[in-house]
């Protein structure tokens, strides 16, 4: 049997909380998935645009739409300096679209990854400077930490408004107006907006202000397309507020309300645009407008999304699907040598060292560091690795081994001596805070990282190559002092479905129920059901026919990347964890459970 843990163990009607029972006499398993995750009170679950917590209690908010306002009536120059992932280029997209629509003067910058680095810096606004002129640099999804940035777009007289929502324990930069919800005694509710959450926010107060005023404005809500990609592809948690703004988003998206750009990426991707799911902007658009950050610059990506006719849409949104494959391409080769190097070091829990010449110049390159027997991390790296998608072969490796992973690449690919600068860009697991746990490397060692930011879950880093070594046993000395508990990974569920709800309308009902995702768990069910038929396609795909209590049809199932030598052809019974969805296949439609893990059911047998 599967080792699972409960999300909820209350199975009856009169255990929920009392503002759920009327809607358990409706549906149990829906009330037992709300409680789950917190829910007590159906308001929880409203989705208006009336329900999003209010813009004035952003610290900085009123400064920012102030400076914004004259800056807009006076005719200044504006400038937007974004990030190169999706959150970046929809909040650049958002702040041109809303900005020029009001009538400002707005251009845009973003940082080339393989060039300028990440966030407001000196070099970023001097290219700036040299480009547009600008009198006011608005930066989105970045500038929290920027204060040499600052320094020097003040020096040239530039008024400097940061929004941004990375998270900081720093006295922040001392621009003109800083607006994030994570800044040091901000009250704003929700810490959970992403970049273009909080660039939606100073937008709508600006846009209400000059409503107010009698002055240009515009409808801030018709671009909650750009707010719901960005807040997915982000990771953003979805806490009520996010929910709202992402079902705005979907819908708009549904109703052929969206940006062209994103319909030509969804055209491209072959997605039908009426059938959108919020983890679409994940998994489908998120890649391919972040494949022009990693791969090549992602003014590709806001262009696209900025795009107004459909010809350009089609063409820009075509480049990025290529450069999204060349993505796939470097990705799998790198992920491949991630793996090969995490076996090796596990076979032998020894450092492999670089393949160097310079015998007075070799360092550790790659290490999987443990504690006793216990794993505590996979950190990386190899002169060869393309820094565009380090962060993606990070998250793989997390998923894979259940470690805080961190994959690091060179600076520029041609310097890899010991005073080169290396990035690295890291993902978690809950209970280990990544970017605290970096801060505290940084703050114990202080000569060992150059840069560092991020959040809970991700962050990226700069160190020298030559520090790698000492990096690492540095961070490790850190994952050291967590409980063993921590890195134990464990699977969840909601418990058993009823026989009513293997149906095509509770799966339907289910995924329109609410937005889910980081959060906000999707709904994911276990249960042991007899197995009628099977069949192994292509030697790495599971297919099953099931039977479950009082359930008066075969129910259809399948696994992904199966490991076909596990399964015992003489299986009677299996005990799965799945999620509820549906197939279309010639045009119809049909139950199919998709399973994520799988433990054959052995019988017992009493003895006479």
């Amino acid at each position: 049997m599967l080792n699972l843990t409960p999300r909820y163990t209350s199975t009856r009607i009169d255990e929920l909380p009392a503002a759920l029972q009327p809607l358990a006499a409706q549906s149990l398993t829906l009330a037992r998935l709300y409680a789950a995750r917190g829910i007590m009170q159906p308001d929880e679950l409203e989705i208006q645009l009336a329900g999003l917590l209010p813009a004035e209690k952003l610290k900085g908010i009123i400064e920012a739409v102030d400076l914004l306002d004259i800056a807009i009536d006076d005719g200044q120059r504006i400038l937007i300096v974004g990030d190169f992932d999706c959150d970046g280029a929809t909040s650049t997209a958002l702040m041109m679209r809303a900005l020029t629509a009001m009538g400002a003067k707005v251009d845009f910058l973003v940082p080339d990854r393989f060039k300028y680095g990440y966030g407001l810096t000196p070099e970023i606004v001097e290219l700036g400077i040299k480009t547009y002129q600008p009198q006011m640099i608005v930066t989105v999804d970045n500038g929290i930490s920027s204060h040499e940035g600052v320094a020097r777009a003040q020096a040239d007289g530039i008024t400097v408004i940061i929004t941004d929502h990375h998270l900081t324990t720093k006295e922040t930069p001392p621009a003109e107006a800083v607006v994030n919800p994570n800044q040091l005694d901000c009250t704003f509710a929700s810490k959970a907006l992403v970049g273009v959450g909080v660039a939606f926010y100073v937008l709508g107060r600006l846009a209400k202000l000059r409503r107010d005023a009698g002055k240009s404005t515009v409808q801030v809500s018709q671009y909650l397309d750009l707010v719901a990609l960005g807040t997915i592809a982000d990771v953003g948690v979805l806490d009520k507020n996010n929910r709202i703004l992402v079902h705005h988003g979907l819908a708009a998206i549904r109703q052929g309300r969206g940006s062209l750009g994103i319909l030509a990426l969804l055209e491209q991707a072959g997605r039908d645009p009426k059938k959108l799911q919020a983890q679409d902007f994940g998994f489908v658009l998120g890649p391919r407008i972040n494949a022009a950050g990693r791969m090549d610059n992602m003014r590709i990506g806001i262009e696209c999304l900025l795009a107004d006719d459909w010809g350009t849409a089609q063409r820009l949104a075509q480049e990025l699907e290529q450069l999204n494959r060349t993505r796939r391409q470097v990705e799998g080769e790198m992920r491949t040598q991630a793996d090969n190097i995490v076996q090796a070091l596990a076979a032998t829990n020894i450092s492999i060292e670089a393949d160097v010449e310079e015998s007075d110049d070799i360092i550790v390159q790659n290490r999987l560091e443990k504690k006793s027997t216990n794993t505590r991390s996979i950190v990386l790296y190899q002169d060869d690795w393309h820094q565009g998608v380090i962060g993606i072969v990070a998250g793989r490796l997390k998923e894979s081994h259940y470690l805080p992973s961190i994959v690091f690449a060179p600076a520029n690919t041609e310097r890899t001596g010991a005073e080169d600068a290396i990035k690295g860009s890291a993902r978690s697991i809950a209970g280990v805070h990544i970017r605290d746990a970096i801060e505290q490397v940084a703050e114990s060692h202080p000569d060992l990282i150059s840069h560092f930011g991020g959040h809970a879950m991700a962050a990226g880093l700069t160190l020298k190559r030559g520090n790698f070594d000492a990096f690492v046993t540095a961070f490790n000395t850190v994952l050291a002092q967590m409980e063993d508990e921590v890195f134990a990974e464990q699977k969840f569920t909601d418990g058993a479905l009823q026989a009513n709800d293997f149906s095509l309308w509770f799966a339907e009902h289910l995924a329109e129920s609410s937005i889910w995702g980081h959060g906000f768990a999707p709904p994911i069910f276990d249960g042991v059901f007899e197995v009628l038929n099977f069949k192994v396609l292509k030697d790495q795909h599971l297919k099953l026919s099931l039977r479950y209590p009082d359930v008066k049809y075969p129910i259809e199932a399948i696994q992904f990347n199966f490991d076909s030598s596990a399964w015992d052809y003489r299986a009677e019974k299996v005990h799965i964890l799945f999620e509820l969805d549906i197939n279309e296949w010639n045009g119809k439609q049909s139950l199919q459970l998709m399973i994520k893990d799988l433990a054959l059911v052995k019988e017992t047998v009493e003895a006479n």
